[in-house]
């Protein structure tokens, strides 16, 4: 392979690892809040019990998110030094911004929500859970709008000439609200929301199987499942507003999304379905014009095909695009579908009575992280050949000093590390599932230190 192929399979799997986590840290972080604001509402200590469980659960993901974020700052000056200086003051302020106002926020309140139990009110807990969970939602905003500047590029100018060419902010304001960064960060934070709570449905769909910890679980489960209720059908709207935003500004992305070919045509929705590039044909189950309504209300208004646009500006590979596209669709769908029959059978009073469904929902948690995955698939592969939409090809982004043996070592190192990594996550996850929401009111703590100092100090009671 060329080191254009190398670098960007390395980045792609450096940065799909690690999206395995901010997404399960922002989902978790909600049904936190959720669980202590129940707490301290009703003052029902198994919400307690949840949400001390669950912040063991999150201290993993966050851990391993920061951990593995990381290398990829260092991947951007050691393979992408052309990339770097281009949006080097575009993404210096974006992620300035993200250290002041997100990660200060969520690290200050870290210590208290870790190791707070016990030692601070309440209240004052809960106001650290609150301020962790926007600190995770804050830092969220700042990198989907540096991603989302890449997309469609606003607030800036071009400075210097060849290799010394680069962006530079003039509005601030217009770099931070370009046109697809609002729809594009509700669209990641809602999919992380779902995540999330998806683990959490899971986890306890899991217990309830087992007979453990059912009443509490009973509890978790349904507040979980109101969650992706809700924000599943909301994640259908962001979606469509984001298609949108597509169609406007990046219309060869969404000609590859649906495999739309001619421009002089209505464009068909496609259910699934097979793209053949070379004799432009999908071969699959469709509504014709379906894609025209989708975006114009009317099902015979044509829409731009990929043969209306210059061949060296489109995507390269369309079939993957329109598949990583079509499942994401697919999964949404089914979250949306699976959470209201769920709601129903509670309201119903039947919802713990089929094992089957509960399997369901078991299973169902790699779906949520699929999805997320597929969809910055379709979104990253369908801005090809471009890094920078229009500007910067990525073709010219690459560090050609580094050679394609230091990038395929890396990418196997990479590979090794992350995988003990993820064994490594495996495993605590696994100890804290099978050790679970255990009971740590007042009495019981106190009566877990009191059998401590008499195992250190028997006398100490006399003393």
């Amino acid at each position: 392979m060329d080191l254009e192929i190398l670098s960007r399979i390395q980045f792609a799997f450096t940065i799909s690892f690690h999206y395995i986590y901010p997404p399960l840290s922002i989902g978790l972080g909600l049904m936190m809040v959720l669980m202590e604001g129940n707490y301290l509402r009703t003052g029902n200590k198994q919400y307690e019990q949840l949400a001390r469980f669950w912040t063991k659960i999150f201290a993993i993901t966050f851990g391993l998110g920061v951990a593995t974020g990381i290398v990829m700052e260092f991947e951007f000056g050691t393979n992408w030094a052309a990339y770097s200086r281009f949006v080097g003051d575009i993404f210096g302020s974006a992620l300035a911004a993200e250290g002041i106002f997100a990660f200060a926020l969520e690290s200050g309140f870290l210590g208290v929500l870790l190791f707070g139990w016990n030692r601070v009110k309440p209240v004052v807990h809960f106001i650290s859970t609150l301020g962790v969970w926007l600190g995770s939602m804050f830092s969220a905003v700042w990198i989907v709008i540096a991603n989302s500047w890449q997309q469609t590029p606003a607030g800036y100018h071009l400075v210097g000439e060849g290799m010394q060419l680069r962006a530079e902010v003039t509005d601030f304001w217009a770099m931070v609200f370009n046109p697809s960064s609002v729809d594009r960060i509700l669209h990641v934070w809602i999919g992380a929301l779902i995540a999330g709570a998806f683990l959490v449905m899971s986890v306890h769909a899991w217990y309830l199987l087992k007979g453990k910890f059912v009443d509490i679980s009973k509890k978790a489960f349904v507040m979980a499942l109101s969650v992706v209720a809700v924000v599943s059908v909301l994640q259908l709207l962001t979606g469509h507003s984001s298609a949108n935003g597509v169609a406007k500004h990046q219309p060869a992305k969404l000609a590859a999304f649906e495999g739309h070919f001619d421009g002089n045509t209505p464009a068909d929705l496609y259910l699934f379905g097979w793209v053949n590039k070379e004799n432009q044909q999908v071969y699959g189950p469709y509504v014709p014009g379906g894609l025209s309504f989708l975006l114009h209300n009317n099902f015979d208004t044509s829409v731009p095909g990929l043969n209306d646009m210059k061949q060296d500006e489109i995507p390269t590979q369309v079939n993957a695009i329109f598949q990583f596209y079509h499942f994401m669709v697919a999964f949404g769908l089914y979250f949306i579908a699976l959470s209201l029959f769920g709601l129903y059978l509670w309201w119903r009073g039947k919802l713990f009575d089929y094992r089957w469904l509960l399997w369901v929902f078991v299973f169902s948690v790699i779906l949520p992280q699929l999805a997320n995955q597929f969809g910055w698939f379709a979104a990253e592969m369908g801005r090809q050949p471009w890094v920078v939409y229009g500007l910067l090809r990525t073709s010219e982004a690459f560090s050609a000093t580094v050679s394609a043996q230091q990038v395929l070592f890396s990418l196997i190192m990479f590979a090794l590390i992350y995988a003990l990594l993820f064994v490594l996550f495996l495993y605590l996850l696994d100890k804290k599932i099978k050790a679970g929401p255990a009971d740590m009111s007042n009495t019981q703590l106190w009566n877990r230190h009191e059998k401590l100092f008499d195992a250190i100090e028997p006398d100490h009671h006399t003393k």
